[in-house]
């Protein structure tokens, strides 16, 4: 009973949404920004980004522990979702037994490997991990800029069709949002650009080289129905995108002279460079790397090489003043009239004095006492000190002279 009135206002919620996406014109279909849709629900994730619309990620982790019951709600969610005639695909994440007309797709930090439940469904990894959650107390998560380049070169290198960041711009989870235990409030997820909008290079710069290089391979990627594979080494290997690709018979010296030629050379030896002879040139790849060449000549792009400059992000500290306002902060270190190369920090005055103070004996709980109306319940503490020995000689000699 309870899983229908669960299924009952998950249908009337998603409904409520797919109506209004299509009455403000979002679908891909009427000219907006959405190409697809994510369906099936994990407790607490209800996503929105520009081009997908989510109301679930990775099910399929929790499938098993609700047996059948599990495999019948995949089912009923797909069929609820193509229902409501969106007009995009569905997709569902990690779910590796998802209906025919589901996409299933990966998450991870490499999905080069993946491939869907069909032939007849495309390659989709719709997160690309370049971070993770910070905890209390904990390291801050990094993903190096050569590492994450590496992964999604390999993945269009190996016959992907869609890459999706997770996530590319970080923020904040404000209150009891951030997600799960012991998780910061912020979900800056070294991304690409930071929770406050400002660039984090190289990560930044290097992905948009990559995605210039991606770019200019895009003739041959989308007219070749698929790559073709040549061995170059024990760990080192190409792939070959070609518009004219016909035959596996075809001569590879003459590949390069001909249009809408692209090539993807790898060597996933994660310590050792190497160097290898591709269409009767020869190539230096550095460990871990893919290099790109657009004209399957040229090298435009190695994901282990980084030209974008690092980035030092300054803190301006403010005094607590009403006369100092943002704007005039901002134009005293800068001539833009943006923030874009500092995060400020105001000082406040603490004060434990105040209309909302109260006295009681011992530890109150905090989230009980604050109700999220302050992140802070400031104490002020009193105590006496009781010399234990002082006061039990001091009854033993009452004793002996039979005092009171």
């Amino acid at each position: 009973m309870m899983l229908q009135f669960f299924q009952e206002e998950m249908q009337r919620f998603v409904k409520k949404i797919v109506d209004l996406m299509r009455e403000e014109m979002l679908f891909s279909w009427q000219g907006g920004p959405i190409i697809m849709l994510q369906v099936v629900r994990e407790p607490n994730w209800v996503l929105i980004v520009i081009n997908f619309y989510q109301i679930e990620n990775e099910y399929g982790n929790m499938e098993s522990s609700y047996g059948q019951r599990g495999k019948d709600y995949v089912k009923w969610a797909a069929n609820m979702a193509l229902g409501l005639g969106a007009g995009v695909p569905w997709v569902m994440c990690k779910q590796t037994d998802a209906p025919e007309n589901i996409i299933d797709a990966c998450n991870g930090y490499y999905c080069d490997g993946f491939k869907p439940n069909s032939n007849n469904k495309p390659i989709l990894w719709t997160e690309n991990w370049d971070g993770w959650y910070t905890t209390w107390g904990g390291r801050l998560p990094h993903r190096p800029a050569e590492d994450l380049a590496f992964a999604v070169a390999r993945f269009y290198q190996r016959g992907g069709s869609f890459m999706n960041y997770y996530m590319y711009f970080g923020g904040t989870n404000f209150g009891r949002t951030s997600g799960g235990p012991f998780y910061v409030t912020s979900y800056d997820y070294d991304a690409p650009l930071d929770e406050y909008g400002l660039l984090s290079q190289p990560k930044w710069g290097h992905l948009k080289d990559l995605h210039a290089a991606i770019k200019l391979c895009e003739p041959a990627l989308v007219a070749a129905d698929s790559a073709q594979y040549i061995k170059l080494g024990p760990k080192q290997e190409a792939h070959v995108y070609h518009a004219n690709f016909l035959s596996e018979g075809l001569n590879l010296t003459q590949f390069g002279s001909q249009n809408g030629c692209s090539a993807f050379l790898a060597n996933i030896d994660e310590r050792n460079a190497a160097s290898v002879t591709f269409l009767g040139q020869s190539y230096t790849l550095p460990p871990w790397s893919v290099s790109i060449l657009p004209d399957c000549r040229n090298t435009v792009f190695n994901t282990a090489k980084v030209s974008a400059q690092t980035s030092i992000k300054s803190a301006v500290s403010l005094p607590h003043s009403q006369d100092v306002t943002l704007p005039q902060t901002i134009s005293a270190h800068s001539e833009v009239s943006f923030v874009s190369k500092f995060w400020m920090t105001v000082k406040e005055p603490i004060s434990l004095w105040s209309e909302n103070n109260f006295t009681i004996q011992g530890i109150l709980e905090h989230l009980n006492v604050t109700k999220d109306s302050s992140d802070y319940l400031w104490y002020l503490t009193r105590y006496i000190t009781i010399n234990f020995w002082s006061s039990y000689n001091r009854i033993k000699l009452c004793r002996k002279r039979n005092c009171k």
